[in-house]
């Protein structure tokens, strides 16, 4: 029996949130509901953050309500702060979509959290500790998230040290799992080993994901070093959405399409249909297009 990776599509929240043109309910519902055809087993339906930051979250809460029920599929929502998942508390009350998980975001680096969280890496910790405690009393599981694992755009190359802290604190902080984003997707496999290195040592592997993208195309060499750490979870966004905002025209987060037949070449079970999601990808295509056109 072929042993099992996780896939969390990251396409719905993470790969739409920079899109500058509109993008409909209807078309996030029939996105998401594309990627639950294809298997796809864990999926972020959304996120609960500042309308004025990110626009095209304004209307996750018509999302949950619009789309599922899906039993089998462990739906997400980025939640940045308590104003977040009070949110979240109110949008369940109409959801179809029954959101078990959210996710907490924090930095390697403190030049990214202060340019894109506006606070520094203490004061994020701190946020998410809060986020943790509430959400779990609210019965849900906590995902954290780390940017910048092994380069920021404004600090440089990151040491492993840092990102082991950043991690440890998570884990202290009630943090379920773990994922490790290279943001702008310098990692080369080499850093990704010697960096998984230090976070493995506070945290077991299978509670652990890689979060890569192909900014300079190693994302699928960075998931194999990953695959032999232990890691056996990764996050992907159906059609490559997602682009790298500190590296106009390259590509983003790695695609769903090119890290699915990638394990399974490999010997590794997904659930995922090949076809189906080929059909999710180019929906999704279809969808950024449309926005940019209408940007």
């Amino acid at each position: 029996m072929s042993e099992a990776v996780e896939i969390v599509e990251v396409g719905p929240r993470d790969g739409l949130q920079n899109e500058p043109g509109a993008i409909s309910v209807a078309q996030k519902v029939a996105l998401i509901e594309a990627c639950v055809a294809a298997g796809l087993p864990s999926i972020e339906v959304g996120a609960f953050v500042s309308p004025k930051w990110v626009p095209q979250m304004a209307d996750t809460d018509r999302v949950m309500a619009a789309c599922g029920p899906y039993p089998d599929v462990k739906a997400t929502v980025l939640i940045p702060n308590l104003r977040g998942l009070e949110a979240l508390a109110e949008a369940r009350t109409t959801a179809r979509c029954e959101v078990g998980e959210v996710a907490v975001f924090v930095a390697a680096s403190e030049g990214f959290s202060k340019a894109n969280l506006n606070a520094t890496r203490a004061e994020t910790l701190e946020r998410a500790g809060q986020v943790s405690v509430v959400a779990k009393s609210m019965g849900l599981a906590v995902r954290g998230y780390i940017s910048c694992v092994t380069d920021c755009p404004f600090d440089g190359p990151i040491a492993p040290s840092e990102v082991a802290h950043t991690a440890r604190e998570l884990n202290r902080l009630g943090a379920d799992t773990l994922s490790l984003g290279d943001t702008i997707g310098k990692g080369t496999p080499e850093r990704v080993s010697a960096m998984l290195d230090g976070v493995l040592q506070d945290w077991d592997a299978s509670r652990v994901a890689g979060h890569f993208h192909d900014t300079t195309g190693r994302a699928l060499e960075n998931v194999a070093v990953s695959l032999d750490a232990g890691l056996r979870t990764f996050d992907a966004s159906v059609g490559g959405l997602g682009g790298c905002p500190y590296a106009p025209g390259a590509p983003g987060n790695l695609a769903t399409e090119a890290l699915v037949p990638f394990l399974h070449a490999r010997g590794f079970a997904t659930g995922v249909d090949e076809v189906k999601l080929a059909a999710a990808a180019k929906l999704a295509r279809q969808i950024r297009e449309d926005a940019r056109a209408n940007a």
